[in-house]
């Protein structure tokens, strides 16, 4: 697998192909536009948050209510919600993880299981995507074991000449077996 993505990155990046780099640069070009389409989301999502969370405790203080003690309760509680909610917990690692790594983004085809579509949204937790019929799937980040992205990168045939000597190796090896 390796050498296979060796061989398709020297095709592009070698001396006899200079012509297909400016379409790989446009390729990536789109590419860091979805991924920064899929951050802004996740962005979105946690600063949502974030604002509800304060001007609930705002409120709640300039109503008068003492929220000390309230604050301390909220904690113990998170504390047992914390494991209970593992699962939630999962999801939003898996959804930063998947964001992080670039595993894929909004508007990438991918295949999730048995389930192949394009990426609608990626959230915190959830995964949406459509499929060919218009299903709309929503798939928790978390129960993401495998994936297939079909819009990251291209596989390119074996179409340049093997390098002086490397048949000669590769029959070696055979040989050995």
């Amino acid at each position: 697998m390796v050498a296979r993505a060796q061989k398709g990155y020297s095709l592009f990046h070698g001396s006899k192909l200079k012509w297909a780099q400016p379409v790989m640069r446009n390729l990536d070009k789109k590419r860091r536009a979805q991924r920064a389409d899929t951050i802004g989301a996740l962005l979105r999502s946690a600063v949502n948050v974030s604002i509800w969370t304060v001007a609930i405790i705002m409120v709640l203080d300039a109503v008068g209510i003492n929220i000390a003690p309230l604050l301390a309760s909220v904690g113990i509680v998170g504390i047992a919600l914390g494991f209970g909610a593992r699962e939630l917990i999962r999801d939003a690692l898996a959804g930063f993880f998947i964001t992080i790594e670039d595993q894929y983004g909004i508007g990438d085809v991918i295949e999730v299981g048995d389930t192949a579509g394009t990426v609608q949204s990626v959230g915190i937790r959830i995964t949406r995507i459509i499929d060919d019929r218009g299903v709309i799937w929503y798939i928790r980040n978390g129960e993401i074991a495998k994936i297939g992205n079909r819009s990251q990168g291209t596989y390119v045939g074996e179409t340049a000449p093997e390098p002086a000597g490397e048949s000669a190796l590769k029959d070696g090896v055979a040989a050995n077996d």
